[in-house]
């Protein structure tokens, strides 16, 4: 009948030589050699990310490897001989108020070998020879955990008024328009049934009404198919109607030149008119169909002030994702739409916006309010960045099995000296009160922790890119 093997104790003499018990006394010393053991691995995984922390490791000899996981790669984040380095279940003693699993991957590289001590060991020895150290330690990492959520908060609150700012005012210009439209638009219809009383007490046979119903209708096709034209265009095209109607004895000819050439009418309409028209009724009939041409332009300005505002309530529903999933299938186009329109109103003129983005792109899943809290980070600091003159381009695209965003602008970019420092809570180049630090900080958590992808930045003067990639399926 076979026994177990007692495990291999670590001498009180090499435990001394270990900068983590270096300070400790003889019967704690020996406490820990009782507790703890050497294990001795060999060249592979010691324990995986994710799964319950139940031991903690300190190196005695060997090479060890540390690393995260990012989106579905291992990044290492550490790799070292140093005796005495440790990792595994370090924040035992914080109890069920944190989750008890490993944040990160360890491996060694070479037959190495490690004291060991039980996760239970180490949190009853942290909390009975070193209560004071642990209040504080609590105290600092659940300190540390509130500030960075009550700041987090706080900087999503003043981005949100920032936004409500904007979309009050993108909101105004819109619904200020049409209250304008609809006023002249009233008076508009009075001078309609003022000139068609005009024209009912005419002498007109009814085949000249029908050719007037008809120019009306001609001349309502020609205001929707109006073409654009360049101020200088419109100016000599505007001459050019005024000097037709004062040859054709129509007075004050040039207050109804502007109204043609915005719909889009010429001299070559103005001669259909005046060949269809008797020469006592011309300038009755013009100043009726100026009446029909000012009012299809009113309702086309009514028209388009009411969709703008109808689709500035829509990014801000798709904004917001109030009436969605929390977790759904996305569209990152219509995400970044929204957000562009929601942050329309604080984008200087100066900044051109270019949308690069790739057709045929999958839905993914993701959090879509969160992915605009991204967004909405990365163009801030991208505009800001760019000083009010520069150029911000959006592009999206696949990196094999993932979907890429990128953001880029053309400021004078990220040195690199702070590069590696950027994406830390609470750094900032901004001035004093202008940022918490916490903007990118929050969207690497969001992309990388809740979404398991990637952010990172490249950065030359004059062209700075902040890259997103994300699963195109759910890591479960």
């Amino acid at each position: 009948m076979s026994t177990a093997q007692a495990p291999e104790r670590c001498s009180v003499d090499e435990l001394r030589t270990l900068f983590l018990f270096e300070k400790l006394n003889d019967d704690q010393l020996a406490w820990l050699s009782r507790a703890g053991r050497i294990e001795q691995m060999e060249p592979g995984l010691v324990f995986r990310e994710g799964e319950p922390a139940s031991c903690l490791y300190i190196l005695l000899d060997g090479t060890l490897v540390l690393s995260r996981r990012v989106g579905t790669d291992d990044i290492e984040v550490n790799r070292t001989s140093d005796r005495g380095v440790y990792a595994g279940a370090f924040t035992v003693y914080l109890g069920d108020r944190v989750p008890q699993t490993y944040n990160g991957s360890l491996r060694v590289t070479e037959p190495s070998r490690f004291f060991v001590l039980d996760a239970s060991d180490f949190a009853r020895m942290m909390q009975d020879w070193f209560p004071m150290a642990v209040h504080l330690l609590e105290g600092l990492f659940f300190g540390t955990q509130n500030a960075q959520q009550i700041i987090g908060q706080r900087e999503r609150l003043l981005a949100l008024g920032s936004l409500s700012a904007g979309l009050t005012h993108e909101l105004n210009n819109p619904a200020a328009a049409a209250v304008r439209a609809t006023s002249a638009l009233r008076e508009r219809v009075a001078g309609m049934r003022h000139s068609l009383g005009a024209i009912a007490a005419g002498k007109y046979s009814q085949a000249t009404l029908e050719i007037l119903i008809q120019l009306q209708e001609r001349a309502v096709e020609l205001v929707a198919k109006a073409p654009a034209l360049s101020p200088m265009e419109a100016s000599d095209r505007e001459d050019a109607v005024t000097d037709w109607l004062d040859g054709h004895g129509v007075a004050d000819g040039w207050d109804l030149a502007a109204t043609f050439v915005q719909a889009g009418l010429d001299t070559v309409w103005l001669d259909h008119i005046a060949s269809a028209v008797d020469d006592t009724a011309l300038d009755g009939t013009l100043r009726w169909l100026n009446c029909t041409v000012e009012i299809e332009l009113l309702l086309n300005e009514i028209a388009d002030s009411t969709t703008r505002v109808s689709a500035l309530v829509g990014a801000a529903k798709q904004y917001s994702q109030l009436d969605r999933a929390p977790y759904q299938m996305v569209d990152v186009h219509e995400l970044l739409d929204s957000t562009l329109m929601m942050l329309s109103g604080k984008i200087p003129p100066g900044i051109t916006i270019i949308k690069d983005y790739a057709t045929g792109l999958p839905a993914i899943p993701a959090y879509a309010a969160e992915l605009n809290q991204v967004w909405t980070n990365l163009i801030d600091n991208a505009v800001s960045a760019m000083s009010g003159t520069g150029t911000l381009t959006v592009r999206t695209g696949l990196d094999h099995d993932r979907l890429f965003v990128e953001f880029g602008d053309t400021g004078p970019g990220v040195s690199p000296e702070i590069r590696e420092r950027i994406f830390e809570p609470f750094f900032t180049t901004k001035g004093v009160g202008e940022g918490t630090g916490l903007g990118l900080d929050i969207s690497w958590r969001i992309i990388v922790n809740k979404h398991h992808g990637d952010l990172r930045v490249e950065s030359v003067p004059g062209d700075t890119r902040f890259r997103v990639c994300l699963p195109l399926e759910s890591s479960g």
